[in-house]
């Protein structure tokens, strides 16, 4: 059979690594290729901590020369290139098209007090209500309003998010899109525009925010000059629901009436919903209204995630103990009982000098012991993210008035066998993880809607349902485990 579907480019852009990959909707089966991949961990440069976005663009053209190789190796076209990235995090454009600085990472100290100063300009009530985001100190809202008050580059023209910058660089037009730009506390949730009146009275530079687009929306082609310099055809360069949730959320088979779960570094605990919900009960438990593809709502919660326990092993590994990931959720699965809860969500955990040793504050606060072997270390940090995502689950219940039938967990952390069985058991709810790379699925599969390969998302989600391998967890019940819900209630409750 002749194989005549085009291919994809996905570029996904996490906190701190890349990825390029190939992918191909064909009718008897999926490609996806990773082609390139690439670290960039944020450095210290002029007072700040920094991301070297020039050096991650030079990666992202290695990645398209590798994928117009391989294209050209199976014989086939490419149709279009797609970026997501983080949220939140942006670079400054000046009139010759380069950055006036590097932009500064999200983790950067800088904002620390930036909330108490712009609640001091707007309450924190109407900015709510006008934005239906989810409070962050390091929100786009507060970043800028920091970088305001300290003094803008003069030579700035554009203010672009991450992956915007790099379809900036690859196209030489400035937009930014829709899901990417919600993430900011800058858009009107009623309006899907930047919020003028919001920005004018914080006296933020609203002249400085590009035209937004929504998903799907060819953000126009591949300059001639970088189509030569990587020998790959001028393709198009669509924007998919760029911020990286926004794009796992779009490449998950979800169910009628199940939530999500988008594990990784972070944990995004929510439900897909048709329209905002924006209310004193949501604004108090700090639930975010986030936008998603074609129309979608992203009505989730941030949850610290598996940052915590990355962050551990670092430091194990730094002190000389090396343990393979799957060896330790080998032993985490052989280590009974539940010594001890944390609540994941204290701002302690968020960029600790020792993340062990703000474990082990905490720890000391509820009066618990911090255990000595990491295997018992990692239990107690996954037990509690279980517990604390059947916390937010139960409090989406409440706040939407819907049933929640079932969880899908998707992105690195579904391969994660320990914690989803026990957030099966925590929750009472089914289970299914997968798929892994939903965030790079998202993301060709809004190209492909846009390429006329699906009609809607859920044609498109229908097709990934059948070509990707998922794994079922079903709740176990024990005494055990009720008595650790009531534990783990209240060190929640202690910290709320």
């Amino acid at each position: 059979m002749v194989v005549t579907n085009p291919l994809y480019i996905a570029v996904d852009l996490g906190a701190g690594s890349g990825r390029v990959f190939l992918a191909g909707l064909d009718i008897d089966a999926m490609l996806l290729e990773q082609v390139h991949r690439f670290q960039y961990p944020p450095v210290e440069s002029e007072g700040h901590l920094r991301w070297d976005l020039r050096r991650i663009f030079e990666q992202i053209k290695e990645g398209l020369r590798a994928a117009g190789s391989r294209a050209r190796e199976l014989g086939r076209k490419i149709q279009s290139v797609g970026v997501d990235s983080w949220g939140v995090d942006y670079g400054l454009i000046d009139d010759q098209g380069s950055l006036v600085e590097s932009p500064v990472c999200y983790r950067d100290q800088r904002t620390r007090a930036a909330m108490e100063q712009v609640f001091a300009r707007i309450s924190r009530e109407e900015i709510f209500e006008r934005t239906g985001i989810q409070f962050m100190p390091f929100n786009t809202l507060f970043q800028l309003f920091v970088h305001a008050q300290k003094g803008i580059h003069k030579d700035a023209r554009s203010l672009l998010l991450i992956p915007d910058v790099i379809n900036f660089f690859l196209t030489g037009n400035r937009v930014t899109e829709y899901t990417n730009a919600t993430t900011t506390q800058m858009i009107n949730a009623r309006t899907g525009q930047w919020d003028g009146e919001l920005l004018n009275r914080l006296k933020l530079p609203s002249k400085l925010l590009p035209h937004i687009i929504a998903a799907g929306s060819q953000v126009g082609q591949i300059s001639a000059d970088i189509a030569t310099e990587l020998g790959i055809d001028p393709v198009a360069v669509v924007a998919p629901a760029t911020h990286d949730t926004g794009s796992a959320i779009a490449g998950a088979p979800l169910q009628r009436g199940w939530a999500y779960i988008s594990s990784g570094t972070w944990s995004l605990v929510g439900v897909e919903r048709d329209n905002v919900l924006i209310n004193e009960e949501v604004a108090r438990f700090n639930l975010t209204n986030e936008g998603g593809a074609f129309g979608t709502i992203r009505f989730l919660k941030n949850v610290m995630g598996l940052w915590i326990l990355e962050s551990c092993r670092k430091e194990w590994k730094e002190r000389g103990v090396d343990i393979d990931y799957e060896v330790l959720l080998r032993d985490v699965a052989a280590t009974r009982g539940y010594q001890a809860f944390l609540f994941p969500d204290d701002q302690r955990f968020f960029n600790p000098g020792s993340m062990l040793e703000a474990i082990r504050s905490q720890l000391n606060e509820t009066g618990q012991a911090m255990p000595d072997e990491p295997a018992a270390m990692a239990k107690v940090i996954l037990d509690s993210l279980a517990f604390r995502y059947a916390s937010v689950v139960r409090r989406i219940e409440s706040l939407t008035k819907q049933k929640i039938e079932g969880i899908q967990i998707i992105g690195g952390g579904s391969q994660n066998s320990y914690l989803n069985q026990a957030t099966a058991n925590a929750t009472g709810l089914t289970v299914i993880a997968g798929p892994v790379e939903a965030t790079v699925i998202g993301n060709v599969l809004v190209q492909s809607i846009a390429s006329g390969r699906f009609a809607t998302l859920e044609h498109a989600r229908e097709y990934i349902a059948q070509n990707v391998v998922l794994q079922n967890y079903s709740p176990q019940h024990s005494a055990a485990c009720e008595e650790a819900k009531h534990r783990y209630a209240a060190i929640e409750g202690w910290h709320l």
